[in-house]
């Protein structure tokens, strides 16, 4: 449990971990009823992101709590693969950087199948569907 606090509150993973108490604040604001999912929406076009057909919060929640889990696994899989050595640290500090276009790849892939929930968002038109 040591090295979990360990790899999630140190450099410079510490900085997706504060996106994400960032992110777990609004989400605990939109379950009070104090704002709402789509309070980001007004100018936001996630279409050339791949991102599409769900709202900007749900979009970016999702960028970011994949963000977090990988940078903190890797972070902990090189604790427990690589022994303590200037390598270590260097990759350490890489790695939340690496991580980001693979969450960016895996958060298109999670919220393309929502889009279908959020039907008045604006998204990618279905099959025999005409958009204006």
């Amino acid at each position: 449990m040591r090295t979990l606090i360990s790899a999630a509150t140190g450099p410079p993973t510490l900085l997706l971990t504060t996106a994400l108490v960032v992110v777990l604040c609004f989400w605990l604001l939109v379950a009070a009823g104090f704002t709402s999912v789509g309070s980001f929406d007004t100018d936001a076009n996630l279409r050339a992101w791949g991102m599409d057909g769900v709202p900007v919060a749900v979009a970016v929640s999702t960028l970011t709590a994949v963000a977090w889990f990988l940078s903190v696994g890797g972070v902990l899989l090189l604790a427990a693969c690589v022994p303590p050595c200037p390598a270590n640290g260097l990759l350490r500090m890489v790695l939340p950087f690496a991580v980001l276009p693979v969450s960016w790849r895996l958060t298109c892939l999670l919220v393309r199948p929502l889009h279908r929930l959020f039907p008045d968002e604006p998204g990618r038109p279905d099959r025999g569907e005409v958009r204006d």
